[in-house]
């Protein structure tokens, strides 16, 4: 992965606008919360292989990153995002990472399942 380039993340969402695709998109803050402070409260949210279609997507933000997903119904986005990459079958794969380099938020859209 490499660092977000706000536009070159934009161009790819714009191709994907209108595609029935597959969304995987996590967060967390990891066991390591809760493992450094016990008050911390563990938390995270996560879907996988769900079909979604966007009629708009957009990159704001000077970094970290929010992607926005614009539904029939509503929105989704990731917020906290710094990195991304277009891989070898295609899939947008961008995720978000913390100071010491953990996986904070990933969102991921591809034609195919993850």
């Amino acid at each position: 992965m490499k660092p977000i380039v706000k536009q070159e993340v934009q161009d790819v969402l714009d191709k994907l606008v209108n595609k029935n695709l597959y969304i995987h998109l996590e967060t967390t803050n990891g066991a390591y919360a809760s493992f450094h402070n016990e008050k911390n409260l563990t938390v995270g949210a996560y879907i996988r292989n769900s079909v979604v279609r966007f009629s708009r997507g957009s990159i704001v933000g000077n970094g970290p990153y929010r992607v926005g997903l614009k539904m029939e119904h509503g929105w989704i986005y990731a917020e906290g995002l710094t990195d991304w990459e277009l891989d070898e079958q295609n899939r947008l794969l961008l995720a978000g990472h913390d100071a010491e380099g953990r996986l904070t938020v990933a969102l991921q859209l591809s034609d195919q399942p993850f």
